[in-house]
């Protein structure tokens, strides 16, 4: 049921050199910054594509997990610690000239996974530089809950529960950067800015993450046969959770003028799906309580919705087919029943059951490394 969209997870990075920039005064000092170097090399080369590392070494490295992005997950839960103690102590400091001016040395540039691409941009994707940590800090968890999102993604065909505790997981990361790490970066933007780095794009992504718990704990629901009516109210709630991510889109349309539109179809399709299989479930405790009409009526509304978005990804065409198929198919058996059984009269706009939801998902919360190790500069 769920649209799988990978976008978030395709950022890309340029080299940064710590210990050529900041410099230490003592040993201890050296050794930290050339292992944040170390730890960074080794993320940026994958999400880059430029690791020489073979297959059977990664998986060796990685504990024996063949998952790429599970190894993926593994380098940057290694760079973070040190990241996130590094911004601290730089901040710390306060305005220092100096320190500023190393941090602007460090030419920290990385793509935006969610900003349309333009046909002028022949020679690769477009990196944007802002000389600050808390963007590195902000960018590089913004490809952390991404690729928490695409591990959700790989568990849903053999473990539901963990596919939702990883789009939670996921969720509490957006909704940290959001809430602690981007707010201080918003008047620093450029107008030409990674929407990655943007703290109303974080909540947006949050969102999207627990309507995606949401989905998968559903799919746990309908295999053990809840009640139809709690799972409608459920799919609903998906629907709730990304209408909530789209009003947000829409309330700030200045800053969205460069989204992709692939973007803007993953939110619109997966709000569809998941309100007609929502009216499904309605439309079958109706048919049940004999209220043929009426479940008719429903069905005919939800198969309307279907009308002229059909989407352009050939990925998601299947299951808007499978969709569309059980909803015809329910409607041509419910008509052919009032037709020749009950007779009840079909029912105006107005007069449908009005859909409700029940938002059951929460984010999981992230819990900073807190690392305690002490940087000491020649300032």
């Amino acid at each position: 049921m769920l649209l799988h969209f990978h976008d978030p997870a395709k950022l890309k990075t340029k080299k940064v050199v710590y210990e050529e920039t900041y410099y230490a005064r003592d040993s201890g000092t050296l050794e930290q910054l050339k292992e944040l170097s170390s730890r960074r090399r080794a993320v940026e080369e994958s999400i880059n594509g430029s690791s020489s590392i073979t297959a059977a070494i990664a998986r060796e490295m990685a504990g024996g997990t063949t998952s790429r992005v599970q190894q993926d997950i593994q380098k940057l839960e290694q760079y973070l610690p040190l990241l996130e103690n590094l911004v601290t102590s730089v901040e710390s400091v306060g305005d220092n000239d100096r320190i500023l001016q190393w941090t602007t040395d460090l030419k920290i540039r990385w793509t935006s996974a969610l900003i349309a691409s333009s046909p002028f941009n022949l020679g690769g994707p477009k990196f944007f530089r802002l000389d600050h940590l808390r963007f590195e800090f902000g960018m590089t968890l913004s490809l952390y809950g991404a690729l928490l999102r695409e591990r959700a993604l790989e568990f849903l065909s053999s473990d539901l529960v963990e596919s939702a505790t990883l789009f939670r997981r996921a969720s509490g990361v957006y909704q940290y950067l959001a809430q602690d790490v981007l707010p201080p970066l918003e008047t620093m933007l450029p107008p030409e800015r990674p929407l990655e780095a943007t703290p109303s794009m974080a909540s947006i992504m949050s969102l999207v993450c627990l309507a995606e718990a949401q989905a998968v704990t559903v799919q746990k629901a309908e295999a053990i046969a809840t009640s139809g009516g709690l799972l409608a109210k459920l799919h609903y709630g998906v629907v709730q959770f990304l209408e909530e991510a789209s009003s947000l889109l829409k309330s700030n349309v200045g800053d969205w003028n460069d989204i992709s539109d692939r973007f803007r179809r993953f939110l619109s399709g997966c709000s569809i799906l998941h309100e007609a299989r929502s009216q499904r479930y309605i439309a079958g405790d109706l048919k049940v309580s004999e209220q043929m009409g009426l479940a008719v009526g429903v069905l005919r509304y939800a198969l309307s919705n279907f009308q002229g978005k059909w989407p352009g990804e050939d990925s998601w065409r299947q299951t808007y087919k499978q969709e569309l198929d059980a909803l015809s198919e329910m409607l041509r058996k419910c008509e052919h029943e009032n037709d020749f059984i009950w007779h009840d009269k079909l029912p105006y706009l107005d007069e449908l059951p009005h859909l409700e939801g029940k938002k059951i998902a929460a984010p999981i919360a992230y819990k900073p490394f807190r690392l305690d190790r002490e940087f000491v500069f020649v300032v």
